[in-house]
């Protein structure tokens, strides 16, 4: 099993944050005050947690419950894994895409100041944009569906909001009666996606502008007048919008592969940190800009400045950053695959991978010996601020 990282974001957060937190009194919101304290106390003895002896070699372990917070590094891979076995019964046996939305640097600075309204509206316009070409019968003539995941990170931990879609390669005829496939190797065209996405945006932009739904804050407050604003999106009009789409996933496999690495990231994992000391924060990061081996590099932040890029990425409480559209909706994506199925001649796969006895011995244990492997029997439950008492002896 994996050890635990020499440096992660709670050491970071335990040492400098107090001094940091105290000199931004007034300038951190309550949820990034949370998500500080709730990565402190991850897998520590405040949040509470259990004594363990293993049936195999009978050593005993203390493990201390998981802050849960969808933005803290060490909780997010078994969430990953929860979301990801549910997902195996999604997947359809035809190629599968990824493409990539991303709001201009203009618009993301105003994203910041409105979260809640300009994440949701990347979200929905990102998904109209793929449905509605899709639909085209110039394109593919079909009703697809779509998996959308939020980024709002660049890899230097920058305000960089962005939509990774998973997509699957066809889609139902609008009579419901064929699958209509993409080409071999190719989705849609990514030039029409883009000028579609880029005028449909900017028109419920200005619509938002018009209804008073948006906030402007220190050098943005001069665009909540109308004219103003309407000046300020004319050049956006003009520049070419990124709207990438990657070659097709090599099979299902893939597909959750790639899911597992980026449904439930945060901002910077622990395993990128490098240093923390007199010099400040050191991570690794990737430039997209240099070439293609040179794109690797460490960067070292004075650890104030690290904190505050981390904590830029702190989603408004339930925004939800996994959705999902057209046949994969919610309310519809149980028929919507089953009949895409029957459509391509394909049994259906039962959630979580291959079928397994449903015997009690055949369960996965909740807690494996980090020596040993095996199954570990819990001794004692304690709770946040319960001393733990010593385990009885064998």
């Amino acid at each position: 099993m994996k050890g635990r990282p020499a440096l992660e974001v709670a050491d970071i957060f335990r040492e400098h944050g107090p001094a940091w937190r105290e000199a931004q009194r007034g300038h951190l919101s309550l949820a990034q005050l949370k998500v500080m304290s709730a990565i402190v106390q991850c897998r520590s003895a405040a949040l509470g947690g259990h004594v363990l002896r293993c049936n195999g070699c009978g050593s005993d372990q203390v493990a201390y419950n998981s802050c849960r917070n969808r933005h803290c590094p060490k909780c997010q891979s078994s969430a990953a894994q929860r979301w990801l076995d549910a997902r195996q019964a999604d997947l359809l046996p035809v190629e599968y895409y990824h493409v990539v939305f991303t709001l201009p640097a203009p618009i993301a600075e105003l994203a910041y100041q409105n979260k809640a309204t300009l994440y949701g509206l990347l979200f929905d316009m990102a998904a109209e944009t793929l449905l509605t070409i899709a639909a085209d019968p110039k394109h593919l003539g079909a009703r697809i569906g779509a998996t959308l995941v939020l980024h709002t990170w660049g890899s230097a931990l920058t305000h960089h909001p962005h939509v990774h879609g998973i997509v699957p390669g066809g889609g139902l005829a609008p009579d419901g009666k064929t699958w209509i496939a993409c080409r071999p190797g190719f989705f849609l065209p990514v030039r029409v996606l883009s000028r579609l996405f880029r005028r449909r945006l900017l028109e419920e932009l200005l619509r938002l502008h018009q209804g008073g739904k948006l906030q402007f804050f220190g050098e943005h407050v001069g665009l909540a007048d109308a004219d103003a604003f309407r000046a300020w999106l004319a050049p956006l009009r003009r520049c070419e919008w990124v709207v990438y789409a990657k070659r097709p996933f090599a099979g299902p496999q893939a597909v959750l592969a790639y899911l597992s690495r980026y449904t439930h990231r945060v901002a910077i994992s622990n395993s990128r940190l490098i240093a923390l000391d007199e010099r400040g924060v050191t991570f690794r990061w990737k430039d997209y800009r240099a070439k293609r081996r040179t794109r690797y590099k460490a960067m070292t932040l004075e650890p104030g400045e690290f904190m505050r890029r981390f904590l830029l990425h702190v989603l408004p409480g339930g925004l939800h950053r996994i959705r999902h559209y057209g046949l994969l909706a919610n309310g519809s994506r149980k028929a919507s695959l089953a009949l895409a199925r029957e459509l391509l001649n394909a049994a259906p796969k039962a959630s979580g991978g291959e079928p397994i006895d449903d015997g009690p011995s055949a369960q996965a244990p909740v807690f494996v010996c980090r020596h040993c492997g095996q199954a570990m029997i819990v001794l004692q439950t304690f709770t946040r601020g319960q001393t733990i008492r010593a385990p009885p002896s064998s």
